[in-house]
């Protein structure tokens, strides 16, 4: 069995390819929501952040022979413990990455390499900022943005109870907050940005199923500054951008005895 980390709607397409050739897993989310979609297609799943240690015991309870971490491109905790869970019990890693959106030097853009660096990039501009990182560092964003003169920080983000618990825990008010699920079209971008008067738009480079470009251009087309934080720097050896790779790659590692299909 192969324990699969799932983190983007990509994920999905590679955990059905892999079953169909052949591979039994047991796939991993953080989110039940991230969970219905894979068990609808037929796929056990577990929910929940795990540490290094759960991890571990976890590919040891369940006789995993290979770990392939196709978690979000800014997941770097979920990918660090995965690949030290596997190095422990001694097998093979795998990194499945959607490859990055080639964005330009467009003078409206500032590249950043973190989320701190981005709040403080915005905080020198002022006006309307809008923020598409998502929950879990929106206390960094609150920290350094909320209720300073002249900004007006707008959170967009997945409609979950505790994301609402977060923004209000955080001090921000219920108009400053776009509660929706994408992904977002450029023209549905351009309406947000319109609403609210944006003047910045904080995104991740998070690849082009993240629609970063949607964002992006929007942005720009319509004169409105753009900061995107940069992938992070992690080594994760070889990194696979293909379902036909990492399939090429499992068969070099897995001997065909170990191929069960998931029933």
């Amino acid at each position: 069995m192969i324990f699969f980390l799932a983190g983007t709607s990509d994920a999905r397409e590679l955990a059905i390819e892999l079953r169909s050739a052949g591979y039994s897993l047991l796939t991993s989310v953080v989110t039940e929501s991230a969970a219905e979609s894979l068990r609808e297609a037929g796929l056990a799943v577990s929910v929940g952040r795990k540490t290094t240690e759960e991890m571990v015991e976890m590919l040891q309870r369940e006789k995993i022979i290979a770990v392939v971490d196709a978690s979000h491109p800014f997941a770097e905790i979920a990918s660090q413990n995965a690949m030290q869970a596997a190095n422990f019990t001694g097998i093979p890693y795998f990194r499945y990455e959607r490859p990055g959106t080639i964005l330009s030097d467009h003078p409206l853009i500032t590249y950043v390499r973190d989320y701190r660096e981005a709040a403080e990039a915005a905080l020198e501009r002022k006006g309307t900022i809008f923020l598409t990182t998502g929950s879990k560092t929106l206390h960094i964003f609150a920290e350094i943005l909320n209720g300073i003169d002249g900004i007006r920080m707008i959170a967009r983000m997945l409609p979950t109870e505790d994301n609402m618990r977060k923004c209000s825990e955080l001090g921000i008010p219920q108009k400053n907050i776009v509660a929706m699920q994408g992904p977002f079209s450029e023209d549905l971008n351009v309406a947000f940005y319109r609403h609210y008067n944006v003047t910045t738009v904080i995104t991740k480079e998070s690849g082009a199923e993240g629609s970063v470009k949607e964002k992006v251009k929007a942005a720009l087309d319509n004169g409105i500054r753009v900061i995107v934080i940069c992938r992070p720097g992690i080594d994760y050896g070889r990194v696979y951008e293909s379902v036909k790779d990492v399939i090429e790659s499992l068969k070099e590692a897995i001997p065909d005895e170990h191929l069960h299909t998931q029933r």
